[in-house]
Parts: structure tokens; C-alpha cells; sequence
């Protein structure tokens, strides 16, 4: 068979679609700026949470998943933060990639922060999958879209049922180009 040349969907804007799509599957999105404070920014975001979990240079937490003995002390965390590595404007997707000892932070923290670069918003996933980079320690990685949902039991919509309740993506503005 010959090769066939895919050419998916395309925006004018992908930040500006990145945001509105990942609002339709329920994130919030918080635009900031590289020189802003993100620890400030995600303590507003949750002002009740109490355990953080993160391995993200510079955020401050209160566990951390490459230092845990074992993924069970990661249960009870409020807010995990991840970095994303690329954002896909299509679907409201980010590709997290494993780059910590345990990945349960990504799916037993009650909310979810994943931190991603603007610059690293694609149009669609047959973009994404040529940005795809893995860590070779680990060699795991998942899209994440949205809160963890389900309405399977009795038709009744249930928040947080295989991952967390909310994920916030935190759009960081590096003012690098694409």
C-alpha cells in the first residue's frame, strides 16, 4: 500500500483553541507568565488543599514522588502537579509523560495542576505524537483530558471515579516560539 499523507485539522490560533477545548471537558485553565509565581498561583487555585505532591523543579510540595518508598504514601495527596509536555488544541489533551518514580500522582491526588509551556501547543494529535519524547528511566506516558468522569452506573455523571476530581492546566507563557 502506498503511503498516505495525513493532514489533520489545523487552527489560527491553537493556544486560543487549546483553552476553549479544554473548558468543553471540563479543565480550568489559568494563563501565566513565566516570571509569575506559580506556587501562589496554585495555593489560589486550591486554598483548601493541605498535601501537595510534586517532583516539578521549583514547586514546593509536601511529598514527592521520587522520594516515597512506595506509590501507597502518595494516597491522601490533595493537589499533584506535572509538567506536560505537549498540549494538543483538538482535543483539550496533554501528553504527561512519566518523569517521576511514581506515577500514581497522577491519578490518586484529588485535583490535578499540569503545567505546560505555550509554546508547546500543537493542533492536532498527528502532531503531537512527533513531539512525543520519553524518558528512557521509565518509558510511560498518558494523555490527560479533563477530570476523571464516568456515567456508566445508572446514567448518574460521578467526578473522579478512576483519577481526579478537577485538573487545572497552567498555561506558562515563555515567550519562545514555536
Amino acid at each position: 500500500m502506498p503511503e498516505t499523507a495525513v493532514k489533520g485539522i489545523t487552527y489560527p490560533d491553537v493556544a486560543r483553541q487549546f483553552i476553549e477545548t479544554s473548558k468543553n471537558v471540563g479543565c480550568k485553565v489559568i494563563e501565566a507568565k513565566e516570571t509569575d509565581d506559580l506556587n501562589a498561583i496554585i495555593r489560589q487555585a486550591y486554598p483548601d488543599a493541605q498535601v501537595f505532591a510534586s517532583n516539578v523543579k521549583g514547586i514546593q510540595a509536601d511529598r514527592n514522588p521520587d522520594t516515597v518508598a512506595e506509590a501507597q504514601e502518595l494516597n491522601g495527596t490533595d493537589v499533584g502537579i506535572v509538567e506536560g509536555q505537549v498540549a494538543v488544541a483538538e482535543n483539550g489533551c496533554v501528553w504527561v509523560p512519566q518523569t517521576m518514580k511514581e506515577r500514581v500522582v497522577c491519578f490518586v491526588s484529588e485535583q490535578l495542576v499540569i503545567l505546560v509551556r505555550r509554546r508547546r501547543i500543537v493542533n492536532n494529535m498527528h502532531e503531537a505524537y512527533h513531539r512525543i519524547e520519553m524518558d528512557p528511566r521509565y518509558n510511560f506516558g498518558t494523555f490527560i483530558s479533563g477530570p476523571s468522569k464516568t456515567a456508566d452506573i445508572e446514567q448518574a455523571l460521578v467526578m473522579g471515579a478512576q483519577a481526579s476530581r478537577s485538573t487545572t492546566v497552567v498555561l506558562i507563557d515563555d515567550d519562545e516560539k514555536q
